[in-house]
C-alpha cells in the first residue's frame, strides 16, 4: 500500500453515516472516494457526498455514491481533500489538480476539514510549489504581465500536447514561482483584489486535521487556528 492509498483510507475512518461529505480532487483524495464507495457497498455506509471537480462526480457516480451539488445541501459535514504543499503553520497550497475554485467553495460550507497528504508536502513556508491563481480568460494575458512585472515568473498552465489547460469552469490557471512566500494572507488579499482573477490557491486558516502519510503510518495531526 502506497503512502496516498494509506492516508484516504485512514481519513475515510472520519465519515459516519448521516453526514455530507465535501469529496476532494487529486491523486490522494482518490483513494479516500474508493474506500467511502466500499464503505456505502459493504458497511452500508449512509452518506451523501458533494464533489469538489467532475473528476470526482464521474468517480463518485461509477462507486455508487449519492451526490447532491453544493447548491443543494445547508452544509457539509466534513470535507477530506488533498494539498499540494502544507507550511509548519498549517495554511495551505491548492490547485494543482485545477480544481481550486471548486474545492475552495466546498472547504469554505464545511463545518470540519481535513487534508490528506504524504510526508513529502510537509514545509516550512509555502512556495515552493508553484501557487495557481485561476483567471477568467479575457485579460489573462493583461495579468500575466502584471506578475511579471512583480517578478512572480509567472506561467500560463498548459497540457503537454500545448493546449491552454481549461478549470470545469472554463477558466485558465496562472501558476507563480515564488519559491518562498512570507506573508501569505497579505498576497491572497491582493491577488482577490485583482479584476479577472477568480480564485488563488492560497488555503488559509481552513484545515481543523491534517493526517500524514508516513513510512511507519499515517499521523493524524489536530490543527487549531
Amino acid at each position: 500500500m502506497n503512502l496516498k492509498q494509506m492516508v484516504g483510507i485512514e481519513a475515510a475512518t472520519h465519515v459516519k453515516s448521516g453526514m455530507v461529505v465535501g469529496l476532494g480532487t487529486g491523486s490522494t483524495a482518490y483513494y479516500m472516494v474508493e474506500e467511502v464507495g466500499r464503505r456505502i457497498k459493504e458497511e452500508g455506509l449512509n452518506i451523501v457526498g458533494v464533489t469538489t471537480s467532475k473528476a470526482t462526480e464521474a468517480q463518485a457516480l461509477a462507486l455508487g455514491i449519492p451526490l447532491k451539488s453544493i447548491d443543494d445541501v445547508t452544509h457539509v459535514d466534513l470535507t477530506i481533500d488533498g494539498a499540494d504543499e502544507i507550511s509548519a503553520d498549517f495554511q495551505g497550497i491548492k490547485g494543482g489538480g485545477a480544481a481550486l475554485l471548486f474545492e475552495k467553495i466546498v472547504a469554505t460550507y464545511s463545518n470540519k476539514n481535513i487534508w490528506i497528504v504524504d510526508e513529502s508536502k510537509l514545509v516550512v513556508k509555502l512556495g515552493q510549489f508553484p501557487l495557481p491563481v485561476e483567471v477568467i480568460p479575457y485579460g489573462s494575458t493583461q495579468l500575466l504581465n502584471l506578475f511579471a512585472t512583480k517578478e512572480m515568473a509567472p506561467t500560463l498552465r498548459r497540457k503537454e500536447n500545448g493546449d491552454i489547460v481549461k478549470t470545469d469552469s472554463q477558466n485558465y490557471i496562472i501558476d507563480l514561482q515564488l519559491d518562498q512566500i512570507d506573508s501569505p494572507k497579505e498576497l491572497g488579499t491582493w491577488l482577490s483584489s485583482l479584476p479577472g482573477v477568480v480564485e488563488h490557491g492560497l488555503f488559509l486558516d481552513v484545515v481543523n486535521t491534517v493526517i500524514v502519510g508516513r513510512e511507519n503510518g499515517p499521523e493524524t495531526i489536530q490543527v487549531n487556528h
